[in-house]
């Protein structure tokens, strides 16, 4: 468990999970409303090194950022209806970028093997305070969550 005390501290985690992705990592982005998904997915793109706007995929479902140190694939599932077993996400999972998934939860039988969910939960009491879980599925999941792990560790 993380606790980010401010916009600050959760933009660093984001930069820090870009800088540290690998081709075909998977992270599902799980939280409420305003949780702060978007936004964490905005400082990912800066550590990939992507400087373009980020847009949520909400109607789209699947962005492409292409410009960086590997592609990032921006996915929002939220509006995806039983599953997205027609929606090609497999090459998506399997290809050379960082597939990064909000409301990956909904996608239930669809997800990748491996992945690393990535919860974020607002503190009632503090506005900008978020506290976040990570939790690795697979192999490889386990192996991005421990890069991160590490280079949080130094951060901090």
């Amino acid at each position: 468990m993380i606790v980010l005390e401010n916009v600050e501290q959760t933009a660093t985690l984001a930069q820090i999970i870009g800088e540290v992705a690998q081709p075909s990592d998977n992270l599902v982005l799980t939280g409420d409303l305003g949780a702060g998904k978007t936004t964490l997915t905005k400082g990912i793109a800066k550590g990939l090194g992507i400087d373009q706007m980020i847009k949520s995929p909400t109607y789209t479902i699947i962005r492409e950022y292409e410009q960086g140190r590997l592609p990032l694939y921006h996915m929002d599932v939220y509006r995806v209806e039983h599953g997205a077993g027609d929606l090609g996400l497999d090459e998506y999972f399997e290809g050379d970028g960082l597939s990064v998934i909000e409301w990956g939860n909904l996608l239930a039988e669809a997800l990748p093997v491996d992945y690393l969910e990535l919860v974020l939960e607002k503190d009632p009491q503090v506005d900008h305070r978020r506290v976040v879980t990570l939790t690795p599925f697979g192999k490889q999941g386990e192996q991005f969550k421990q890069r991160i792990l590490e280079q949080w560790t130094n951060y901090e």
